[in-house]
């Protein structure tokens, strides 16, 4: 008889615990197709932009809904077990439906100062960079004048009449290269006997009579400097090798310039024999020579023999003068103002950081009060968090709890 009672005992609470899990079930299956349909409605859209804009606006919230509905639905069926506290998870359950509508309001209120703040700080940096670019032009384009104007008070390397003097060089290799460069391929071709690359030909010619240019000045200033000290050897030799020099820059390069003048000539009824050609290109070649000389190369010739013996440059009259002028350095203002305010970069930094992150994370901890208030009977978050110390803050259990539990350990 014992052992019949007790099977029908068990029978029927096994009866009774099948119903209490349906009825639970039951109550909690809706839930299931209510979020799917919640989902589904919000994460559609014609475009992409359209389903970013929906997505960021009612995702968060849509989830702390969901949560909300699981867990005071969990939180209900808890209160058979929590007679003497039922009153008290009910405040609980009301208190955190309020935290999440009023993190829901904040979030979107967030969303909205984000991209107000955003908007200021891209605006402040376009503003800086073009108070970057205005000042590295504006140096870029008065930074020569001032170095102009501060080395024409103290004597020193001329290096403006050195910069003119390569920078001359250069053109007027560039221009034989190009006069010259139909003879010489037709020479190399003859003797080589097949074409020649015309890159390779370009450059070597180049570098060529660059190095023929800027030698005929080196020539001039050595001369120069013979006849000073009274070198009457170096001044014969400098003489031999400078008309050596013109005659080859007359010849080959000069006299192309003359013979491109000379179909004009003749329209004009002048003819031009081999020493006419000859005279007129000689004539040009002493015009040009002269003229730079005299405007430049007489101070830039000694800077560039110096520079390739690895000798100091003697000025006379170096120290007539006191020491020079500093220049006026126009792009050091915002470089240094961009320095300066650094720790307002940094200070910016983190207050978008927080911008963006406090909105979703009080959303996302207005959704985790109700998973508390189903296993602690209360929330664990205070919510809203002023700033991301009260975020760190909150991530661990209060002492009263803390003390609790490791006085419960202990028993």
């Amino acid at each position: 008889m014992q052992d019949v009672a007790n099977a029908a005992q068990t029978q029927q609470w096994a009866f009774i615990l099948s119903q209490l899990f349906d009825w639970v079930m039951t109550g909690l299956a809706w839930i299931v197709p209510f979020q799917a349909k919640v989902f589904n409605s919000i994460l559609q859209g014609d475009s992409f932009w359209a389903l970013a804009g929906t997505a960021i606006l009612l995702v968060l919230p849509a989830g702390a809904f969901i949560a909300g509905i699981w867990g005071t639905m969990v939180a209900l069926y808890t209160i058979p077990f929590r007679l003497g506290r039922s009153v008290t998870l009910m405040q609980s359950v009301a208190l955190a439906w309020w935290d999440a509508l009023r993190m829901v309001w904040f979030y979107w209120a967030g969303l909205v100062r984000f991209v107000i703040v955003l908007i200021g700080w891209v605006w402040g940096l376009i503003k800086l960079s073009g108070r970057l670019l205005v000042g590295t032009i504006k140096g870029a384009i008065t930074s020569p004048l001032a170095m102009l104007d501060a080395t024409s008070r103290r004597p020193g390397v001329p290096w403006p009449a050195f910069f003119m003097l390569v920078f001359w060089s250069m053109i007027e290799a560039t221009i034989f290269t190009f006069t010259l460069k139909p003879t010489m391929s037709e020479l190399l071709a003859d003797l080589t006997g097949y074409e020649v690359n015309a890159f390779a030909l370009t450059v070597l010619l180049w570098l060529f009579l660059w190095v023929l240019v800027a030698g005929s000045f080196a020539c001039i200033q050595v001369l120069n400097d013979a006849v000073k000290s009274k070198q009457y050897g170096q001044i014969v030799s400098m003489v031999a090798v400078e008309i050596a020099v013109a005659l080859f820059e007359v010849l080959f390069l000069y006299r192309e310039l003359v013979d491109a003048m000379t179909p004009w000539l003749a329209q004009q009824g002048i003819q031009l024999g081999v020493f006419g050609t000859i005279g007129l290109a000689f004539f040009a070649w002493v015009g040009v020579r002269g003229m730079t000389w005299f405007l430049f190369g007489r101070f830039g010739a000694p800077a560039l023999i110096a520079l390739l013996g690895r000798k100091a440059l003697e000025v006379e009259g170096g120290h007539a003068h006191g020491p020079a002028p500093q220049m006026a350095d126009y792009w050091k203002g915002p470089i240094a103002a961009l320095k300066a305010e650094r720790e307002w970069f940094r200070k910016e930094a983190r207050e978008l950081f927080e911008l963006v992150s406090m909105p979703v994370l009080q959303v996302v901890a207005a959704g985790l009060n109700f998973l508390f208030v189903v296993f602690t009977g209360r929330p664990h978050f205070t919510l809203p968090f002023k700033s991301m110390d009260d975020v760190m803050a909150a991530t661990h259990f209060p002492a009263r709890v803390t003390g609790e539990v490791a006085r419960g350990e202990a028993r």
